[in-house]
This record gives C-alpha cells, structure tokens and sequence, in this order.
C-alpha cells in the first residue's frame, strides 16, 4: 500500500478572482492548464477532468483539454473523472483517448460512467428512459473495442442500439495496449458488478458520508472478478478536498465556495441547505478531505486501510473557491500530503482481509 497511486480530480468549477467576480469558463479552462502544470512539476501520479454540461462548471471536452496539458506536462498520467459514455458514441471515445495515449507517450487514461447530472442526454439527443440501456451496451462496445485492439482481431458486437459491428477495426491503435480504462461508479452495486464482468479496474465516487460504508462494493467488486475469473484489479477513491497550511485555514478558504456550490446543487435535487455545522461533520467523520497536510495524509491514509483501495484521487476544486488557492492546494497535496500518506501506510502489514457480511446498500447513484 505505500506505493499507492496519488492523483487530483477538477470539473473546472467557475471561480472567482480576489474581488469576487465570476471568471469566464475560457479563463477558467487555462487556470486548469496551469493547475495541472503545477501537479506535474510537483510529482502527481495522475490529474483527471471531469465532462459536464452546464454552466458552472468549464470542462465540456475533456479530451481537448487532457492533449493541451500534454503538451505542457511531461510525467503525468492524464485521464477522465469521468467521461459521460451514455451520451457519446464509445468507437469516437476509443479513438479521442487513443489519440491522446499517442501524443502524451502512453500517458492516458479514461474512467467511463453516467455521470451524477444528466444535461448531456437531452443536449445530444438522448431519452433518460434509455439511461440504463445506453450505458449497458455502450460499454460493451468499449470494452469489444478495447479487447480486439489488444489482440489485434477485429472487433465484433451485436445489441439494441446501434447496427451490429461484425470485424471492424478500429484506429489509431493503442501502443502497449490495452488502454487504461476504469469505470466509475457512485454507489450502485449493478455498476460494481458490470465493472467486473467487462474486466474494467473501479473508481468509486465517495462524496459524502463515512467512506467505509463502500467497503461491501469493494468487496464486492473483488468477488465479482473472482467468479469471472479475472485477477484481481485495482480499486480507486475519488474524494472532494482542500489542504491548506493549517486546519483553520483550509475550513476557512473552503467553506464559502463550498456552502454555494452544496446550495445550487442541492436546489436542484431537492435537499435542504446544508450548514456549516454539516461541513465540519463531513470533514471529521465523512468524506471531505480538509485540513493541514497532516489531518489530511492521516485521513486519506485510514481510508485507504480501510478499504484496501490502491489509488486515491482528490477533487481539489470546490465551486468558486479562487485559483491561487487551488494552486497552493496542490503544491502542499504533493510536497507534504502524499509522502507522509506513504509513509503511514508503510506502517500497515498488509491489506484488510475481505471478511466483512455487511450488505451491498440498495442504491439508485451512478
């Protein structure tokens, strides 16, 4: 576990300056530019974008963005968090992260999902009543796609929404393939187990609550293989967070943007408005990684334990929260917080036996 994986997640939230006024999405998009050059210089494994419709958040063409960070980074592992597959052809995803794997030198990734918002299915054209069928056969496609390219055989499929694929191949072809593919996944066990069946590695999306809850999806995720005969795969964390220099700080930085982005999101999904006695909650006991270095390297550190995961990403954007914040966010995330959660793990002998009956909570999330 002291090799764990480290990386930092961004939807490219529209921020503010130091006076307050919105930035436009443009601005916005270098900022990421930046941010992720940064990452770069300071030793994050990975950096991922998230693909969203709507108007607080930047990041509508992932793989655009991801081939300019490429041509300004030089190490990183550079991916999706995640790309929405319900809503996009999956032979044109294959081809776009393909294309980027070729022009970073191996370095790209994709996590495939739905999404937590559903403004793409409308926007291309999509039914929600088609929601779980378009995902279903989407990423059996991908994964047909995936698999021919790494045996150099044709790929064939046959399904519901789209003419069969009977012997296409499809190119660029993957250097070293396979591609690095993962499948995100909120909080559904049919996901978990649909991961597992098409072979893709799991990134659970824990954005709130007591992050040991998702042991019984991992566990599940893991027996899941073991009937499909497949090895074991690896198991990442996406978390939202902010590290500042002290606790005070990063609470103090993160809360504005933080209460009116939790606000509008919440608006539109109908929950109550959250508090600031709810954000500290969620900071000690649930999954807001936000603190000095320390409070959050021991946090992240007891997560990992405890849900034997070997990779976790951090959500280091918030709303508004300023650019220059972010900035430090970062610097400190892999200066001070990934050796010293190294170091702690190092510590531990040897990963959690799988043990645990608690049941697979019934839930509706991506």
């Amino acid at each position: 576990m002291a090799n764990i994986e480290m990386g930092l997640d961004t939807f490219g939230d529209v921020t503010v300056d130091g006076d307050g006024r919105m930035q436009s999405q443009a601005r916005v998009l270098r900022d990421v530019v930046t941010e992720a050059e940064l990452a770069d210089r300071v030793g994050i494994d990975f950096f991922g974008v998230g693909e969203h419709h709507r108007p607080d958040f930047a990041i509508s063409a992932p793989e655009v963005l991801l081939g300019a960070i490429a041509g300004r980074t030089e190490r990183i592992h550079l991916g999706t968090s995640v790309t929405v597959l319900s809503s996009d052809d999956p032979i044109r995803v294959y081809q776009r992260f393909s294309t980027l794997n070729a022009v970073s030198n191996g370095r790209a990734e994709v996590i495939l999902g739905r999404g937590s918002f559903t403004e793409s299915s409308p926007l291309f054209g999509y039914s929600l009543d088609d929601y779980e069928r378009l995902f279903e056969e989407k990423l059996a496609i991908f994964a047909a796609i995936r698999d021919a390219d790494q045996t150099g055989e044709p790929a064939r499929w046959k399904g519901t929404i789209r003419p069969p694929l009977d012997g296409v191949r499809v190119s660029p072809r993957v250097e070293n393939a396979p591609l690095t593919t993962w499948v995100g996944v909120g909080g559904s066990p049919q996901s978990v187990v649909r991961a597992a069946r098409y072979r893709f590695p799991l990134t659970l999306a824990i954005i709130g609550g007591d992050p040991r809850r998702f042991l019984p999806y991992v566990e599940l995720y893991w027996q899941s293989l073991a009937k499909a005969g497949s090895p074991v795969l690896p198991v990442a964390i996406h978390s939202p967070g902010h590290v500042a220099d002290t606790d005070a700080a990063a609470r103090e930085q993160l809360w504005p943007a933080y209460e009116v982005m939790r606000n509008r999101i919440g608006s539109e999904r109908g929950w109550p408005r959250t508090s600031r006695g709810e954000f500290d909650h969620e900071i000690a006991s649930g999954s807001l990684y936000v603190g000095s270095p320390e409070t959050v390297a021991r946090k992240i550190a007891a997560t990992v334990r405890a849900l034997g995961v070997s990779r976790f990403d951090l959500k280091y954007s918030a709303g508004t929260l300023r650019h220059e914040l972010m900035l430090r966010s970062i610097e400190l995330y892999c200066r001070e917080v990934m050796p010293r959660v190294r170091s702690l793990l190092s510590e531990a002998t040897s990963r959690p036996e799988v043990v645990s009956n608690s049941p697979v909570p019934n839930s509706t999330n991506v």
